[in-house]
């Protein structure tokens, strides 16, 4: 499907047949089961000298979750492991790659009960649905009690923001599933047999080096990759990784279990933020108050509860602020008491325990934030017993409770605040007795003393509460001097650190019944049933991430381990410091039960940790079906995959008596593992990095010895599409299939290799991908028609240009090879792909006159088709197999090492005789310019015309001094020129007074630094001048056109001194390098 955001593509014929192509050697590939990767078998060998004699490679990526088709992000991160099994295979390794499909969690369970509630709304064929009329979206609070579900309004935004559709059989229809065929997805098990063969096909079309036989589906649907499952946690319950008790996590009300990052919508990676709530009850309310809730709160005691990160600071509260924007309620938290908050942080208190009865919200009223200014309130563990109520501007209904306690001591916010209030007490609103109290001290840093806020709004000169940007850089410095710099100069724990005193102010509060623990989502959090997820305290398993012990082996895993550039590197390290204890069981969705309480289930993201040991033996187990529905070639039946079974393969555990299959069986399978594991890379998205990545790290460190934990890991930025994000909603979007039906596979390849490698954000151009096809037919049809007129060209003994344009394409094989070996892809395609046309266009018009030579011409034809086989393989295969008329698939070549080391004279002579041209057309420029200028010119290009090139062999003698001033005056040491030395030489020399000598000074000071000492001293030409200039005459001649060139030497350009054609200024500028130019008009 092709939207409007995306562009159209006019003229298709060229396209068509790069894809009729594409199909003729997908299905040959396909034939000769090409990417079907087997261990070798030999008697009597380790593993570890299998691999050093039949070395191997195992890549793979996050498997794509089966409720919808591939989208070309999946095809962006995917393409990394396929380019990179392609270069792989072409160094001889056995290349395993496989695909597997995750189907574990929610979202293919919710999906499939909004059809089932979608069907009784409207019938099996949704005949039902009429078109609704767009409905107003307010933002108010909830005022009645409830499971605070997000509203109808909200979640038409939710399902927009992803599809731009409401409902789910829409959703169906968008992504092409036929409207007769959407109510079987009513059944969770219909997706699982419907998107894993799309998915396939779509890789297919795509030409993927992929091995199928060892495809899965996750779930219980699958028993052997359940029985795999159920060993995994198995193991690591009895390493006591998985607990059981009470903790905060991220739960959906609506779902009744938790949300997981793979279950949500939005909010993905953000968990739960702790803070402590201050019970400040109320003393006298406002009159506002008083006057519209009257007696119904039936003599219960009433709390305002600011909710703070800085419980050691409440010793300075002088006031408490509320949002007069906001609407606050007041709720009954249990026979007693009631608290005035936000509805938001209510709804988060009923699920962690602090009202009853659990998991509702129970409303008395409702009052608006300003009429509750005014009210005096108790303020807990404060020098000052009692405080009132301010209003402030910037207090937010999503981050804690709505209420905030103030200490303007230490928050730049609340001394900004109440400095405005003070000066404009009428304007706000407020009464002077209200703001009367003083800023308290309560810790004192070694920066700014006792009084950080107003030191730091003094410093950024900040004026009032509405420089939100000062105030935040200010408020962000001061509780991390205080938390790190600070002393307790107040209370009881006066003179310890803020470190060491902030947990024990928060037990003290809590202990003298003042104050609770509250906790609240970092962020929005919205389920894949379009539910606010909540922060709720209950007992569940949890696997024990952060646990010290366990942390440090997740740490030496990440040290050891590849990552390909520091910022994935410090991703790793950033979670491993802060992951702590992760929910690994939920109640609703699909998945493997948790054996030892199987009302549980293993939760999607802990159920896909290790999976990639799986896929080494999935093929021997599951008969060619995705389910494993029929026995494997071992014909080992999902009972007898036990754990012991298990162990004995993955661990080298001990081989269970009695045995459940015959130890030949397991014998198999376990060499298949020991030879592929541990994989080589895995790729990703780098959003992955804060949960699966770091979760794969952890499992691979408490479950496989050292031996088998990861070599490698790499992450990519996502990826964008014409400039802009992908979004179904605006249009701007494509799936895997979407795009090789557009482009073809290989210019879909292209583009995403062309797209980027970094961690930043990639692109992939619409326009690049259709200018791909129109460049790789005519390269196709340039290579057909050269090899079949191979008689029309030069044979023979090989000239200088025929011997530069070898090396030129021995130099490009080696340098393509490098970024290969680093997976930076698009710099391969540069120097493998573009450089190479470059070249080979340069050497065509450079021999114009000569013709080119047959054996070179074939060199590149061959070696430009071996160079981007990783990434367009089918280009390759078509210049291979039919142009070249090679037997094997170019599938099966091996990668063009030369034979022999570049010579770097050759290749750096071709470079300078490009470099002359540039030069003289620069040079023929400026005297064009002045020509048009009021002054004029000697001479005029536009006339016939002759140029003279004048070489030298030797540098000017006071540059010589120069250098050698440079050399005596340069340490070794501290890789410093010694400007005082090179002065003092060149006062001697007597070289100070000329203008030259300090830029050329400088010039050589920068030349060391780009170069190194060596290349910067040494300024002679690895080739001779004379010889390559006068092997390009012709070309210079032709392509500048110039009836006469001549190349004269400085010396005997010398002894025609004062002669026409011979400036004597221009011959003496001459340079080893750079020749002086004399134009003239004949």
């Amino acid at each position: 499907m092709t939207d409007s955001a995306t562009i159209e593509l006019a003229q298709t014929a060229k396209r068509d047949y790069l894809k009729s192509l594409e199909r003729k050697y997908q299905e040959r590939w396909a034939s000769e089961k090409l990417f079907e990767t087997d261990a070798p078998r030999e008697e009597h060998m380790t593993a570890e000298e299998l691999q050093k004699k039949y070395p191997k490679w195992f890549g793979n990526f996050p498997y794509p979750y089966m409720n919808g088709s591939l989208h070309l992000g999946h095809g962006f991160t995917i393409s990394k492991i396929e380019f990179a099994a392609g270069y792989e295979r072409m160094l001889g390794k056995r290349v395993l790659f496989p695909h597997g499909y995750h189907c574990t969690g929610m979202p293919i369970k919710a999906s499939s009960d909004k059809i089932i509630r979608e069907i009784e709304m409207f019938g099996e064929d949704f005949s039902g649905y009429q078109v609704e009329a767009p409905e107003e979206n307010g933002d108010a609070l909830p005022t009645t009690k409830g499971s605070g579900a997000v509203e109808k309004g909200k979640k038409g935004k939710v399902a927009a923001k992803a599809t731009g559709h409401t409902y789910q059989f829409q959703i169906m229809e968008s992504i092409g599933v036929p409207r007769a065929e959407i109510k079987k997805f009513a059944d969770p098990a219909y997706w699982l047999k419907y998107f894993p063969p799309i998915a396939r096909e779509d890789h297919l079309a795509l030409g993927t080096r992929i091995d199928w036989r060892r495809s899965f589906v996750t779930t219980d649907a699958n028993p052997y990759y359940d029985s795999f499952v159920r060993w995994q946690v198995n193991k690591l319950f009895a390493q006591e990784k998985i607990k059981f008790g009470e903790r905060y996590t991220i739960y959906s009300p609506k779902d009744g279990q938790p949300c997981m990052d793979h279950d949500r919508s939005d909010g993905e990676a953000l968990g739960p933020q702790e803070y402590t709530a201050v019970k400040m009850e109320v003393v006298e309310w406002s009159r506002a108050v008083h006057d519209a809730i009257g007696n119904n709160l039936n003599g219960k005691r009433v709390y305002l509860v600011p909710a703070t990160l800085r419980p050691e600071t409440m010793y300075g509260q002088t006031n408490c602020f509320v949002g007069t924007a906001l609407k606050y309620g007041l709720f009954a938290i249990n026979d007693t008491d009631v608290y005035l908050c936000t509805y938001r942080a209510a709804r988060n208190m009923a699920f962690q325990g602090i009202s009853v009865p659990r998991g509702e919200v129970n409303q008395i009223a409702e009052v608006d934030g300003a009429m509750i200014v005014g009210t005096r309130i108790k303020a807990p563990f404060a020098v000052h017993p009692e405080v009132y109520v301010l209003p402030m501007d910037n207090v937010l209904a999503t981050k804690g409770t709505g209420v905030v306690t103030s200490v303007p001591s230490d928050s730049p916010d609340d001394f900004a605040t109440l400095t405005d209030l003070k000066k404009k007490p009428e304007y706000y609103g407020v009464e002077a007795a209200w703001v009367a109290l003083d800023p308290v001290p309560v810790l004192r840093t070694p920066t700014y003393g006792d009084m950080t806020a107003p030191a730091l709004v003094k410093q950024f000169k900040i004026q009032s509460q509405k420089d939100v940007k000062q105030l935040a850089e200010a408020k962000e410095i001061a509780y991390k001097e205080g938390f790190y710099s600070g002393t307790m100069s107040i209370g009881e724990f006066a003179g310890q650190s803020v470190q060491d005193a902030k947990p024990k102010v928060r037990d003290a509060m809590i202990k003298a019944g003042v104050a609770f623990a509250y906790a609240e989502p970092e962020g929005l959090i919205i389920s894949r049933s379009a539910d606010e997820c909540v922060v709720a305290l209950m007992d569940q398993w949890y696997l024990d991430y952060g646990e010290p012990v366990w942390r440090a082996q997740a740490e030496k895993l990440v040290a050891r381990m590849e990552t390909y550039g520091d910022e994935t590197r410090n991703g790793f390290e950033a979670v491993l410091r802060w992951l702590n204890k992760w929910a690994c069981a939920r109640t609703y969705g699909l998945g493997t039960k948790i054996p030892w309480d199987p009302t549980f289930m293993v939760e999607s993201l802990s159920d896909s940790s290790i999976y990639m040991a799986y896929y080494t033996v999935a093929h021997f187990l599951q008969g060619g079906v995705v389910d494993g529905q029929v026995p494997g070639p071992l014909n080992v039946t999902p009972d007898q995959m036990t754990d012991a079974i298990w162990e004995y393969i993955l661990v080298d555990g001990p081989w269970p008596n009695p045995s459940p299959l015959p130890k030949e069986k397991a014998d198999i399978m376990k060499h298949e593992f020991n030879y592929f594991y541990p994989f080589n890379v895995r790729s990703s998205g780098k959003d992955l990095i804060p949960n699966h990545l770091t979760f794969a790290v952890y499992n691979h460190a408490a479950i496989f010895p050292e031996k088998h934990w990861p070599l490698s890991m790499r992450t990519n930025g996502h990826l964008m599409l014409n400039g802009k994000k992908m979004s179904k909603s605006t249009g701007n979007f494509l799936t895997m299939r979407d795009c090789v039906l557009k482009f073809g596979a290989d210019a879909t390849r292209l583009a995403l290799a062309d797209a980027g490698d970094g961690i930043e954000d990639a692109n992939f151009d619409e326009m690049s991908a259709n200018a791909t096809i129109l460049r790789l037919h005519t390269l196709l049809e340039w290579s057909d028609e050269t090899v079949k007129n191979e008689a029309s060209l030069r044979a023979g003994d090989k000239q200088y240009h025929d011997r530069v344009f070898e090396e030129e394409i021995n130099e490009l094989i080696n340098i393509t090879q490098q970024q290969y070996e680093r997976m930076n892809f698009k710099d391969a395609l540069k120097y493998g792909f573009f450089e190479m046309q470059i070249a080979r266009d340069w050497y065509r018009e450079i021999t114009v006159d000569v013709g080119m030579h047959i054996d070179v011409v074939r060199y590149w034809i061959r070696i430009s088709s071996l160079l981007v086989q990783p990434i367009i393989p089918h280009f390759s295969e078509h210049i291979w197999s039919t142009i070249l008329k090679e037997a094997q698939s170019v599938q099966l070549a091996r990668w063009p090492t030369p034979s022999r080391p570049v010579d770097r004279a050759i290749l750096d002579s071709g470079a300078y005789i490009r470099a002359i041209v540039k030069s003289i057309r620069e040079a023929e420029g400026q005297l064009l310019k002045k020509l048009r200028s009021k002054g004029g010119a000697p001479f005029d290009p536009r006339k016939p015309k002759s140029i003279r090139i004048f070489v030298a062999t030797s540098f000017p003698e006071w540059q010589d001094k120069v250098v050698q001033a440079v050399k005596d005056a340069y340490d070794s040491q501290t890789i410093n020129v010694d400007d005082g030395k090179v002065r003092e030489f060149l006062s001697k020399q007597g070289l100070m007074k000329d203008k030259r000598v300090m830029p050329f000074v400088q010039a050589m000071k920068a030349r060391i630094a780009k170069f190194g000492v060596q290349t910067a001293f040494n300024r002679a030409l690895p080739f001779s001048e004379a010889p390559v200039l006068q092997e390009a005459l012709p070309y210079i001649k032709r392509s500048i056109g110039f009836a006469e060139a001549e190349v004269w030497s400085v010396e005997d350009a010398r002894s025609q001194e004062g002669t026409s054609g011979f400036s004597k200024n221009i011959i003496d500028g001459a340079e080893p390098g750079a020749p002086g130019f004399e134009f003239r008009n004949i």
